[in-house]
This record gives structure tokens, C-alpha cells and sequence, in this order.
């Protein structure tokens, strides 16, 4: 099982960037794939962005030009850089793991407890 820890959420303006972080712990070499996932209340958890190990990724189309996704294998830590942002980009952003290539719409197998990020007009 690998144990997932996120940071970096916080409170931002619209047109403003934070940069979230994953740490992973436990048994990372057994996860092909990690991706950044986010949930409002009353609507459905959706993929934002996910990276294979041979650094494949896949975005939501509405944050691709605006979103990075990228590992640091040293540090075992996924991250999340965003600018832009926009008050629809308010969520809870969960870190994910799985043992199999993943995109955007997959179900995972390790989750994170969430980090809030909020975007202000």
C-alpha cells in the first residue's frame, strides 16, 4: 500500500497559481501511475491530471493550458502547478496512485485525505 500526503492548497485571486504536493511513502515502486483529482460538494470527483512512469499525462481539457503535472522520483513527490486559476477550479484536490496505467477517468488504488483550494473572483 503506499501512503499518500498532500500540501500546497490554500486561498488564491482569480489569475493567481499555487503548486500542490504528494508525498509518497510505502510501497511507491509498486504504482505505475499517480494523478491530481478534485471534488466540489453535491458533484462528482474528476480527474485533473494524471502521469504514467514513462511520463505520459493526461489533463482535463479545461485545465491543460493551464495546469502542469510533474514527479520528482528523488523526492517520490507528484506535483501540481496552476496558474490561471479560476473560481471553477475551487475544490478539495485529492492525490492518487495506481498499480496500472490510469488516465483521467480511472478508478485508484491509494488516495490522499485532500488538500482545499480556493479561487476568489
Amino acid at each position: 500500500q503506499v501512503q499518500l500526503v498532500e500540501s500546497g492548497g490554500g486561498s488564491v485571486q482569480a489569475g493567481g497559481s499555487l503548486r500542490l504536493s504528494c508525498a509518497a511513502s510505502g510501497y511507491t515502486s509498486g504504482r505505475y501511475c499517480m494523478g491530481w483529482f478534485r471534488q466540489t460538494p453535491g458533484k462528482e470527483r474528476e480527474g485533473v491530471a494524471t502521469m504514467n512512469n514513462a511520463g505520459y499525462t493526461h489533463y482535463l481539457w479545461s485545465v491543460k493550458d493551464r495546469f502542469t503535472i510533474s514527479h520528482d522520483n528523488a523526492k517520490n513527490t507528484l506535483y501540481l502547478q496552476m496558474t490561471n486559476m479560476e473560481p471553477e477550479d475551487t475544490a478539495m484536490y485529492y492525490c492518487a496512485a495506481d498499480r496500472w496505467p490510469c488516465g483521467i477517468a480511472s478508478t485508484m488504488d491509494d488516495w490522499g485525505f485532500g488538500t482545499q483550494v480556493t479561487v476568489s473572483s
